[in-house]
């Protein structure tokens, strides 16, 4: 059996974002933080964090009479699965044809390829 994809979607991004951030946080801090930037319903980030939980992303513990929720892995073993997914899906696993891609599309910075090109170098 395959595992679960670990691939989220923009919206689930979006709260752990926050939860990683945070490191611990309650509905209504993620709610909050979400709210400055855009209107966005407190049912809705109730039900997504119960989804991620659901999924394994979030554990949470009853803390007073508030759930408080922690990501069950970082933010970079979860970026580095979900770049790897992604270039599995789009480029047969190959990384090379998302590199030149992104170079020819000038999306990278000349301080970005010097940085790359050092990080090659070490590798």
């Amino acid at each position: 059996m395959k595992p679960k994809p670990s691939t989220l979607t923009p919206q689930e991004l979006e709260i752990m974002k926050v939860v990683w951030q945070k490191g611990d946080a309650t509905v209504r801090d993620v709610y909050q933080d979400l709210l400055a930037r855009r209107k966005v319903a407190y049912t809705t980030v109730m039900t997504m964090m119960k989804l991620l939980e659901g999924k394994g992303h979030l554990k949470r513990r009853l803390d007073d009479r508030a759930y408080v929720y922690r990501p069950t892995r970082p933010e970079a073993a979860v970026v580095r699965s979900m770049v790897r997914e992604f270039v599995d899906r789009l480029f047969d696993g190959a990384a090379h044809p998302l590199l030149v891609h992104l170079v020819n599309d000038r999306r990278l910075t000349r301080k970005e390829l010097e940085e790359l090109a050092r990080q090659i170098e070490e590798a």
